[in-house]
């Protein structure tokens, strides 16, 4: 089905997004058909190369130098054009935003069997029939732009079925969903594994895929340095896993390595009686909720429960009843926005300056390009100082801004899904720039879909119900297996839930 045949990929310029000279080097893989593959290691080890290759983006749109074949049913890509690969590669992106060409759901099911020239009864009964296996009946007619990250991941994956590939190629797709759109997406791929398709992903969490994949690929430096089965993999122990950089396999496996500290008495950040109303409905209600000074705070809970709504009250985007107070004063939105650094979930949205130092550096007043340089080196990305910002991949895009926010120093830190898109050496790489800082930050708040960042810096966990009721309670050895359970029943019952569809 797929082979690959000493594949050298040098980037136009010389580089990739990480510095490496080649991107590939020399590598050989073949895939059979009906496989699940799955390609893991650090960021920059090759991953994305390989799916850019699978689906002709290379060297059609992403200029590189390619050494060696790639052959795709029997064909050598470099004799095809992309639209000849799409009749049977289809390809799920990082960002489903990205590969969207209309504003409502229902075209986008349809553009690609559009693009094939298929008959309107053709695509009339393909779209039927991906709406079917994917559940996707109370999406459609829906403006795309108003859909959660897990429901554009199966809009994306929905459009791409329609067209009938062999091949599925999709590059991290867990980055940006819940744990209830993992779920979602589990079921997905174990529909397209059931009908013989053959799926290559490229993926940091790898939870969600032991029961799915037949291999995992593991990477380093643009080579292939081995390759598991699932029970192979399995039986990696811990240290040997954190030196590759992997994410857990296995929720119960993630160790708390850290003891909660005990709290101060003074209180960093206050919320009373605050009420959010959007549409005339209730999104967030809460009586009393106190945040203690030097504090890390993870708020957890289903997508639509009010959680990046509480931190747009603090940055003032957000219009709200109640009071929210800041070291024992009430402030207005100027001087909150002015003490607090709000890292977005898509942050392209907070990046501006012409370089990467200069994006750290940019809005403080005393200017310290060592410290800058030092933040960047803890975060893997000292080597692409003087790179322009928007030519970074999305986990350095999101390293990035974190710098921007450890080196501002300012009182209050808020994060909006900060470990998206990151490996496991990025991952404990934030979580020790938290320890480190949290001294001189007034409250961190985090919210996050992850436990093993929860796990690596948190102090106590505030978790949001859709009934608008709260459970703030410290990380302590009854919090930890609290919040472990908490996350292993969620992700089981949306397996449950989806396996009446499956």
């Amino acid at each position: 089905m797929i082979r690959l045949n000493n594949i050298s990929v040098s980037y136009e310029g010389g580089q990739d997004n990480t510095g490496n000279q080649n991107a590939l080097d020399k590598i050989s893989l073949t895939i059979g058909k009906g496989e699940c593959v799955v390609l893991c290691g650090k960021s920059g080890c090759g991953k994305t190369t390989i799916t850019r290759l699978l689906n002709g983006l290379i060297p059609m749109f992403y200029p590189a130098e390619l050494q060696g074949e790639v052959i795709l049913k029997g064909k050598n890509a470099q004799d095809m054009t992309i639209r000849e690969i799409s009749q049977f590669v289809g390809s799920v992106f990082q960002n489903p935003k990205a590969q969207f060409f209309n504003v409502d759901t229902t075209g986008e099911l349809a553009f690609g069997c559009e693009n094939q020239g298929l008959s309107r009864d053709t695509i009339h009964g393909r779209l039927e029939q991906s709406i079917r296996d994917f559940s996707l009946e109370k999406l459609i007619n829906r403006d795309i732009f108003r859909l959660s990250g897990g429901e554009k991941q199966r809009i994306a994956c929905g459009s791409i079925h329609a067209m009938n590939p062999d091949i599925y190629v999709l590059d991290e797709p867990s980055s940006n969903l819940d744990l209830q759109s993992i779920g979602q997406l589990h079921s997905i791929l174990k529909q397209l594994k059931s009908q013989g398709k053959t799926i290559i992903i490229s993926e940091h969490r790898l939870h969600y895929l032991k029961e799915l994949a037949t291999r995992y690929i593991f990477l380093e430096d643009g080579k292939i340095l081995n390759e598991y089965r699932p029970e192979e993999l399995e039986a990696v122990t811990e240290a040997d896993r954190q030196r590759m950089g992997l994410r857990t396999l296995d929720f119960n496996q993630i160790d708390s390595r850290r003891v909660a500290r005990q709290p101060l008495k003074e209180v960093a950040m206050g919320f009373q009686q605050l009420l959010v109303r959007r549409n005339k409905q209730t999104i967030l209600k809460m009586a009393n909720l106190q945040i203690r000074k030097n504090t890390v705070l993870a708020i957890v809970g289903e997508n639509g429960v009010g959680k990046s709504s509480l931190i747009a009250c603090v940055m003032g985007f957000l219009n709200y009843r109640g009071d929210i107070i800041l070291n024992g004063s009430k402030k207005n939105k100027r001087a909150r926005q002015a003490e607090s650094f709000l890292v977005m979930q898509d942050v392209n949205s907070q990046l501006f300056a012409r370089t990467v130092l200069d994006e750290v550096l940019l809005g403080v007043k005393s200017r310290d390009a060592k410290k800058a340089h030092a933040i960047l080196d803890q975060l893997g990305l000292s080597d692409l100082a003087q790179r322009h910002p928007a030519s970074l991949s999305g986990g350095q895009k999101q390293r990035l801004a974190i710098a921007s926010a450890i080196y501002g120093q300012k009182k209050y830190h808020f994060f909006d899904e900060p470990t998206s898109g990151l490996d496991r050496q990025s991952m404990e790489a934030f979580c020790q720039l938290i320890h480190e800082n949290r001294e001189v930050v007034e409250a961190t708040v985090i919210i996050t879909h992850d436990l093993e960042l929860i796990l690596g810096c948190a102090d106590e966990v505030l978790l949001l119900n859709r009934d608008l009721s709260i459970d703030h309670y410290p990380l302590d050895e009854a919090g930890i297996e609290k919040t472990r359970t908490m996350f292993i029943n969620l992700y089981e019952k949306q397996l449950q839930k989806e396996g009446l569809h499956v």
